[in-house]
């Protein structure tokens, strides 16, 4: 399977999942701004109209968008991997932190404070409203070790959006300590220190082209 993604990025959480797994995969960096592949220069909105990290192509040449989906068909796809998906009420769960992260935090929180382009009023906001979601999430990781009853997709996906608050001081974990505990701990799992270690150099490489073309 193809794996198109941009680094340090949400495309992250599916590098995690599929190291967990042990899979195989290929690579593609898509540069974020002109969305091009890295690769060769092409548009990479021939394979994902939408220009939007992830996006998977299958074994089977099948295009999936959208990381949630992206993530449950990587869990589903290694059926006796640790990162299975479950069945029944598990299989629900997970579905449940999925929404979770990708709508509570990372478009409604983690979006409006990275972005250049959002003026100070929606920051506030947004910074206002999604406190009540991160002592949601405090309260459920405390005494925990994982989202779910072991580590899943959903983990792999929520220790990608929190490093962002490394970037971001008015979101400091120090307020959040069953948050702020775990997180520290995902970025010692293997495959997270892994991923992160190679797309954090990939992105000062990204960061050092953007500065030169400015």
């Amino acid at each position: 399977m193809d794996l198109y993604f941009s680094p340090m990025a949400c495309s992250m959480a599916t590098r995690i999942a599929l190291y967990e797994a042990g899979a195989e995969a290929r690579f593609f960096e898509v540069d974020p701004p002109s969305k091009t592949l890295l690769q060769d220069g092409s548009d990479f909105r021939v394979v994902n109209p939408l220009g939007l990290v992830p996006t998977l192509r299958t074994d089977d040449g099948l295009i999936l968008t959208e990381n949630a989906a992206i993530l449950q068909h990587v869990a589903e796809r290694f059926p006796d991997s640790p990162i299975a998906a479950g069945t029944g009420i598990e299989r629900t769960r997970l579905q449940q932190w999925l929404c979770f992260i990708g709508t509570e935090l990372h478009k409604s929180l983690f979006q409006p404070l990275l972005s250049q382009k959002a003026p100070p009023e929606a920051k506030a906001y947004a910074l206002e409203n999604g406190c009540s979601k991160l002592d949601y999430l405090d309260k459920h990781l405390a005494g925990r070790d994982f989202l779910l009853d072991r580590f899943s997709v959903a983990d792999a996906y929520l220790s990608t959006v929190l490093n962002w608050t490394l970037v971001i001081p008015q979101l400091d974990l120090g307020h959040w300590p069953a948050i702020k505990a775990y997180h520290a701990k995902m970025r010692e799992r293997p495959s997270v220190m892994r991923a992160v270690g190679e797309e954090f150099e990939l992105f000062k490489a990204e960061q050092a082209r953007h500065r030169v073309a400015a």
